[in-house]
């Protein structure tokens, strides 16, 4: 018991390293960027559009180095549907109904869904090969170019908020700060997985589930600060693009880079039900969004309710389902 509890401390001790650690390495090569003279529009459509996801991203390369692609899945899918539904659910909640474009979560929308499908399609097999990983990561440049090109300004506004200024101290101290914040995040992505891995042993529950359930709401926590933030400045738009765009690169990025490097071998059992169910609350959550055009307390709940019941699935079994109606 003591065991268990041991490795429960360390694991919300590295998520909460790798939220400080990953806002301040956004931040401050951000600002070396801008004092090498890198056009700010740059920054805003690589470094800020990911860095609430560095997170995931680092497990991803940490948990399948180690040999534990489930860990990687787990989290990334993990994120993407408590992202959509329990962070999008709470944010009218806790900041009041707000506004948004229908042609911008359109557009959004459907990346994500596309990304989930082609998730969808190689999970079912078992397997991430080398080529499956670099497809995803590379289909990533694809949806950043159509979500700058429907979204420009919500992507200018980001960059505001990271606070990039014109730099006040010397390149070589944004780079210090950089390669220290991230040292930390990798620090904390080593604690997260190997946390998990010995609380999957420990209690005896599969590391995909812990990943996708428990994991995957504390690496979310960035993108509600930063959403929360967003709305109090009256920018609706920043929420909506930082919570769909986020899952697209958790859909692509984040859930490919580790497997370029080390690709593993995935429980379809756990992968395949989750990932649709995902597939299927994205669809819910895009469609329900751009007929209202509006996110009030009754969309949240209605959010909320469809994250919590995802908790069913583990006891459902959908796997072996799939396989009769050969869908998989």
């Amino acid at each position: 018991m003591l065991d268990i509890l041991l490795w429960i401390i360390l694991m919300v001790g590295g998520i909460i390293l790798v939220i400080f650690s990953s806002k301040i390495a956004v931040k401050n090569s951000a600002l070396l960027a801008t004092a090498l003279g890198i056009s700010p529009l740059i920054i805003g459509v690589t470094l800020v559009s990911i860095g609430t996801d560095i997170s995931e991203i680092f497990n991803s390369i940490v948990s399948c180095a180690r040999g534990h692609g489930d860990i990687d899945v787990g989290d990334s899918v993990g994120s993407d549907l408590a992202q959509l539904t329990l962070i999008f659910g709470l944010l009218p909640i806790i900041c009041g109904a707000f506004y948004i474009h229908r042609k911008d979560i359109i557009i959004l929308g459907t990346c994500e869904i596309l990304s989930l499908i082609v998730i969808f399609s190689v999970v079912e097999k078992g397997y991430i090969s080398r080529l499956d990983a670099i497809f995803m990561v590379g289909s990533l440049g694809i949806y950043i170019w159509l979500i700058y090109n429907s979204n420009k300004k919500s992507i200018i506004h980001r960059i505001e908020l990271v606070e990039i200024k014109k730099p006040e101290r010397k390149k070589r101290s944004y780079l210090l700060f950089a390669i220290v914040a991230f040292m930390g995040v990798t620090i904390a992505a080593v604690m997260i997985v190997e946390s998990v891995i010995n609380i999957s042993r420990l209690l005896n529950v599969h590391e995909y589930l812990i990943s996708f359930f428990i994991l995957a709401i504390g690496t979310s926590l960035p993108e509600l600060a930063v959403d929360i933030n967003a709305l109090r400045l009256k920018q609706h738009s920043i929420a909506v693009g930082d919570i769909v765009g986020s899952c697209i690169v958790d859909s692509t990025l984040s859930i490919g880079i580790g497997q370029v490097f080390f690709p593993q071998t995935v429980t379809a059992t756990f992968a395949v039900p989750t990932v649709l169910f995902t597939l299927i609350a994205s669809f819910i959550v895009i469609t329900t969004v751009a007929i209202r055009k509006k996110i009030d307390k009754k969309a949240g709940i209605f959010f909320i309710s469809i994250y919590l019941t995802s908790y069913i699935l583990p006891f459902l079994p959908i796997y072996d389902f799939l396989k009769a109606i050969n869908l998989i």
